[in-house]
């Protein structure tokens, strides 16, 4: 049986070959993880404190009126 080559260089059909050579796995030297945790906790308190302004900045009946069309959408019984 021909074994046949696709174009990742990878043969198919027919090679009974494995391949049990070792490989380096480089690390990933990108962020550490304290860092990573900080930046989502700027991130959340940036979040928290812009939905905070929005909220304490918009009039009562809009944001009612905005949370209630919310209710209608997603189906859930409000009357």
């Amino acid at each position: 049986m021909r074994s046949a080559t696709n174009l990742s260089g990878v043969t198919g059909i027919g090679d009974n070959k494995m391949n049990n050579e070792p490989r380096a796995i480089a690390a990933n030297p990108a962020k550490s993880t304290s860092s990573v945790t900080w930046l989502s906790i700027v991130a959340a308190g940036l979040l928290g404190l812009s939905i905070i302004t929005i909220a304490g900045h918009v009039q009562a009946a809009t944001l009612h009126d905005a949370a209630h069309d919310v209710r209608h959408a997603t189906g859930f019984p409000c009357h």
